[in-house]
């Protein structure tokens, strides 16, 4: 892909107007208060057949979104007793947690690891809120998109933030060293999860995130699923463009990224068409805790690969949130 966004040196300013609901924080409170409010437990069952030799593995179940069961797996080092610094990850669109071995580089590097299936996209979590048909264009990003309460992203945000509080209750995981992340739609999730659950995490990375400056997005992005939202908007009547930014401005990252306080370190690919780098920069630069970038000049949606991921264990390691010596 080309260079078809703004120069490096206008990403490094580029702050775009907030367009954040007078009731943003008050949706929010609202929103994960119900969730804690409808209680459930954490539920965690060994997994003993997966032919690995370094690793503990359990399956995991917590209560997210009013309660409901959300899966994952609890990725360890085999033998450890903890307390330990963890990572949770969110994934990308589409995607599901998989199976374990596709998980192993944190916990091989002595984290806790908890990795968190997606509702509706994996196989182990169903979303039982679909939204009507008319509310829906193919994928996930116009389910329910007609008002706030009803979108998806609620709930997978509620999700997300519910994941925290299940794993700062574990004995083996240091509840002072619980950092999110993700890439893509997963690092959209481990910005918001910092934001919306700021003082319960100590560090986010955020690769290539997705979810931010909506409208932007929407306007530019010729792949991924920034379209279904455009196919969607040009199906329907004029007067669905407003509700639709409107739903939207309640999850956007740009709107989030100002309530973090957690140090952070984000990743963006220049020539990335699925969330273009303007979008990405957008959020960093309002990112309201410490903040580093690691920017990939000529990289797509793919970003720094392998080299991100080095890069994210030793950021860890400078902060304090890595394993002790």
């Amino acid at each position: 892909m080309p260079l078809t966004d703004m120069s490096y040196q206008d990403l490094v300013t580029y702050r775009p107007a907030l367009t954040e609901p007078a009731d943003f924080d008050a949706f929010w409170e609202r929103t994960l208060a119900e969730a804690r409010a409808a209680g459930g437990e954490v539920r965690l069952t060994p997994v003993t057949d997966t032919l690995l030799t370094t690793v503990d593995v359990h399956d995991v179940r917590f209560p997210g979104w009013r309660g409901e069961p959300v899966a994952g797996w609890l990725l360890t080092p085999r033998g450890a007793t903890g307390p330990l610094p963890t990572v949770i990850e969110y994934l990308g669109y589409s995607r599901g947690r998989d199976i374990p071995t596709e998980w192993l580089v944190y916990p091989s590097a002595g984290f806790a690891y908890l990795v968190m299936d997606t509702r509706g996209q994996g196989h182990d979590t169903p979303d039982q809120h679909e939204g009507s048909a008319s509310q829906w264009y193919g994928g996930f990003m116009t389910k329910g998109i007609d008002a706030p309460e009803n979108y998806y992203y609620r709930r997978l945000f509620t999700d997300a933030v519910r994941a925290v509080d299940a794993v700062r209750g574990l004995d083996i995981v240091d509840a002072d060293r619980v950092v999110v992340a993700g890439n893509s739609q997963g690092g959209g999730l481990a910005l918001a999860t910092a934001a919306l659950a700021d003082g319960l995490v100590a560090g986010a990375i955020v690769n290539v995130p997705f979810l931010q400056h909506f409208r932007r997005s929407v306007e530019i992005s010729p792949l991924g699923p920034y379209p279904e939202i455009a196919s969607y908007l040009r199906t329907h009547s004029r007067d669905k463009v407003e509700q639709t930014f409107r739903t939207l401005s309640y999850f956007d990252g740009v709107h989030l990224a100002g309530r973090a306080s957690a140090p952070a370190l984000f990743s963006v690919g220049l020539m990335d068409p699925v969330c273009p780098p303007s979008t990405v920069f957008a959020s960093y630069n309002r990112y309201g805790g410490q903040k580093d970038i690691e920017v990939w000049e000529f990289a797509d949606h793919a970003g720094g690969g392998s080299t991100q991921v080095r890069r994210q264990l030793e950021w860890l390691r400078e902060r304090g949130l890595g394993p002790k010596s």
